[in-house]
């Protein structure tokens, strides 16, 4: 069965380009030009990758985000934008986004992001299963994505599972950045890099109930996560 990508370009002659592209690819491709029609076409289509540009007509690609993110907590979501400043990149990832490439860019680019956000997708709904830890008072369950708290309950995304297992993993050992980058995303380009900064300092603010966890940064070389 075809990947369905759910695919939202106000400019029309890159978005002929792509759709063409994709399709003679093998994707099944849905395009959409207006920002205010497009969760009414995920709802009808429910694809397996959302690739969105930022600057649209009615609603902007980063609200799209955050409210598909917000229905489906693991669908991968890629921006395409002009936009080249790093706070951008940051406001994206922080809307939910998976992966962001900056126009002008390659249709062999794209197809590698999205072959790599998907693979991502696959390796979690084929993850083995692993019993419960603790890891100070909260107790982790990779399984499920949940951190527990007194009986409190907090869902974890993909991503925030697979960054705090491999914490775990390696308590209290010096973890080199690019190790982790390559773990999680696959690669360790300079877009990851922003997303694990997001990354991290959420799992900080999940944390903070237990003052002995730290993921501690090691400048220039990566964390060490410390338990006690």
């Amino acid at each position: 069965m075809a990947i369905k990508v759910l695919y939202v370009e106000d400019e029309i002659f890159l978005g002929k380009i792509v759709f063409e592209t994709l399709t003679s690819r093998g994707f099944d491709v849905l395009m959409e030009t207006d920002g205010g029609k497009v969760m009414d076409a995920y709802a009808r289509y429910q694809p397996d990758i959302c690739v969105l540009d930022i600057m649209l007509p009615n609603k902007n690609g980063m609200d799209i985000a955050t409210e598909i993110r917000a229905a489906h907590p693991d669908l991968p979501i890629i921006f395409l934008t002009a936009k080249t400043q790093t706070e951008d990149v940051i406001r994206g990832f922080k809307a939910g986004g998976n992966d962001y490439i900056r126009k002008p860019f390659s249709m062999e680019e794209l197809i590698v992001r999205m072959e790599n956000a998907l693979k991502n997708t696959s390796r979690e709904a084929e993850s083995g299963t692993e019993q419960p830890v603790m890891i100070g008072k909260f107790c982790f369950d990779s399984n499920r994505q949940l951190l527990v708290l007194n009986s409190e309950n907090r869902k974890l995304s993909f991503r925030e599972t697979e960054l705090l297992r491999y914490l775990t993993l390696n308590t209290n050992l010096v973890i080199q950045r690019k190790d982790l980058l390559n773990y999680i995303w696959g690669n360790d380009s300079f877009f990851n890099s922003r997303n694990l900064d997001v990354y991290i300092t959420k799992l900080r603010g999940y944390l903070k109930e237990d003052p002995n966890l730290q993921i501690i940064t090691i400048k220039g070389v990566g964390y060490r996560f410390v338990t006690g």
